[in-house]
């Protein structure tokens, strides 16, 4: 990943079994430094396009097709608001089997909840939007066929009604759940490639050091040591 040579360097006191002197130090990289996109930033639409991964995408490659550099992967996960890549980005259609199977193992095809179906009326309103958590008994009035007038009752001016109901509702699997969230994390925005330049300009600035006493220059500084005391 690319993004470790962006990182600024520091000076720390070695630790190490082979030093040959309380005074050596070993040049690291900052893992404490690090920058992130402002969230008003994200909301520009001017700035971002909207992407879907495809199956068996990864970071590098998305951003070898985009920007033409696999290196730049680590745009591709900042812009996203990814920082842990095993959890947020999505598995392969294999490997996220695999993953279901061993999760669930026997109960795999087994419910693990169920949903509602899209209803509409006569007129193309939507009444019941698809994808509502509910049980399975979930039920409504008919929006087509409530309260259908029967014969009269009597001589009076009653009338017996019939409610018909609907049980807009479908069974959602273990493994058809597990779709589902790996599917939510394939829509990420990336940043458009004529911004890609004035991005890692910003950012390599921020990443530089201002002068102080443990300053070097604006890619490195020098880390205290704890061995050297006063006589």
């Amino acid at each position: 990943m690319g993004y470790f040579r962006e990182l600024p360097n520091l000076e720390y006191q070695s630790f190490l079994d082979d030093r040959k002197s309380s005074d050596e130090y070993v040049t690291v990289k900052n893992l404490f430094r690090r920058v992130k996109l402002r969230e008003d930033i994200q909301n520009i639409i001017t700035v971002f396009d909207k992407y879907s991964i495809t199956d068996g995408a990864r970071p590098d490659t998305v951003a070898e097709e985009l920007y033409g550099r696999a290196d730049l992967d680590w745009v591709i996960l900042m812009c996203a608001g990814i920082i842990n890549v095993r959890n947020d980005w999505p598995l392969s259609d294999r490997d996220l089997y695999r993953f279901a199977e061993n999760k669930y193992g026997e109960d795999l095809t087994n419910i693990h909840h169920y949903e509602t179906t899209e209803v509409l009326d006569k007129k193309g309103r939507l009444i019941l939007p698809a994808g509502q958590i509910v049980d399975a008994s979930f039920t409504i009035a008919d929006p087509n066929e409530s309260q259908r007038v029967d014969s009269p009752v009597g001589v009076g001016v009653s009338y017996s009604k019939t409610i018909l109901e609907l049980n807009p509702v479908v069974g959602v699997t273990n493994y058809e759940y597990e779709v589902q969230l790996n599917d939510e994390k394939r829509n990420i925005y990336v940043l458009k490639q004529s911004y890609l330049q004035q991005f890692l300009n910003d950012m390599r600035e921020i990443m530089n050091y201002e002068p102080s006493s443990s300053y070097i220059d604006s890619r490195i500084i020098k880390t205290e040591n704890t061995r050297n005391t006063l006589p």
